[in-house]
């Protein structure tokens, strides 16, 4: 008869919902399943192919414009998984998230400018030397100021090859480094206050309207309204969506997971993967295969950041939005 329901038998709407969970449950281990070193690469497969990505929407926008619509990107991805209550628009935990989220989109400004006149892989090595000095601040170890030494050593043989050809780019790194620097530091207090993720999310939206007018910036070093033009395209639009899932909030989350399987100690070494899985991408995506004395330099880095002890590394204290630990991978 038209309009007639087929019969239910009793519960099955109960055994449904509690199937659909079970399904959901059993779902989530599949992460837990994958080895956490693939998990890290693939989090940071994710960051630099969303650089390649970047590097492609140089000649319709500035550098630092796209860099600050990555981060509105991102803070609206955020805003919407999180929604941050009251509480987190608030006083000091306001000014504290706000400042972290400052010093990752200055760093991620410096980064982009950074790559449009280096190699990825380069610029990502320059980069180390911010982390690696903080390390070696926080512990004052011999090695971890041997690490430093490498590190130097290597950004000296990078900063010879590509002085010449683009100071500006060399500089922009180190600008990226200091930034990273502050950064970790900034991270620290935020994942102290409890509430990581939630502050990530108004941190990103405080700095994303502060830096709104670096979207007036032209190609041509120009400041106006007319550099908005390239945003009516509905391409370069979803490549900036793009590059906020795929440098921001995949790679984010991928960390929170790794860094509560395998802690803090042994995720800091899993970063010295990162120099050499930008280099590839940029071998790959953007043909920039580097000269002798630049991969050495790029393996002294490696080296550097391997080497590094883990004194005063914390544990991460909850899961993902439940207190934990900011991640340490930037930008």
């Amino acid at each position: 008869m038209r309009g007639q329901q087929p019969p239910v038998q009793a519960g099955a709407g109960k055994q449904g919902v509690s199937g659909a969970y079970r399904d959901l449950v059993s779902a989530r281990p599949f992460a837990e399943r994958v080895p956490a070193p693939l998990l890290f690469l693939v989090g940071g497969t994710s960051v630099y192919v969303g650089a390649a990505l970047a590097v492609g929407l140089f000649d319709r926008l500035a550098p630092s414009a796209v860099a600050e619509l990555r981060l509105i990107g991102a803070a609206l991805i955020l805003l919407a998984w999180r929604r941050p209550g009251g509480d987190a628009w608030r006083g000091v935990r306001l000014v504290r998230a706000g400042l972290f989220g400052l010093a990752t989109a200055l760093m991620n400004v410096a980064y982009y400018e950074a790559i449009a006149r280096l190699p990825l892989g380069t610029t990502v090595a320059i980069e180390f030397t911010g982390p690696v000095l903080v390390a070696a601040l926080a512990s004052r170890r011999f090695r971890d100021f041997g690490a430093v030494g490498l590190a130097a050593a290597g950004v000296l043989l990078i900063a010879d090859v590509q002085w010449s050809g683009s100071p500006s780019g060399v500089l922009w790194a180190l600008a990226a480094a200091a930034m990273w620097a502050a950064y970790i530091l900034l991270g620290k207090r935020v994942a102290r206050a409890g509430s990581g993720i939630d502050d990530l999310a108004t941190g990103f939206t405080v700095a994303a309207v502060l830096l709104l007018p670096l979207l007036l910036l032209g190609t041509d070093g120009s400041f106006g309204v007319a550099n908005l033009a390239p945003l009516v395209d509905p391409l370069v639009l979803a490549l900036t969506v793009g590059l906020g899932v795929l440098s921001s909030v995949v790679p984010y989350v991928l960390d929170q997971i790794v860094l509560r399987r395998v802690g803090q100690a042994r995720f800091a070494v899993l970063l010295a993967l990162l120099p050499a899985t930008a280099t590839g991408i940029g071998v790959v995506m953007l043909g920039q295969l580097p000269g002798g004395l630049e991969a050495v330099g790029i393996l002294l880095v490696i080296l550097a950041v391997a080497v590094r002890s883990r004194d005063g590394d914390e544990p991460v204290p909850g899961p993902v939005g439940a207190g934990g630990e900011l991640p340490g991978r930037a930008p």
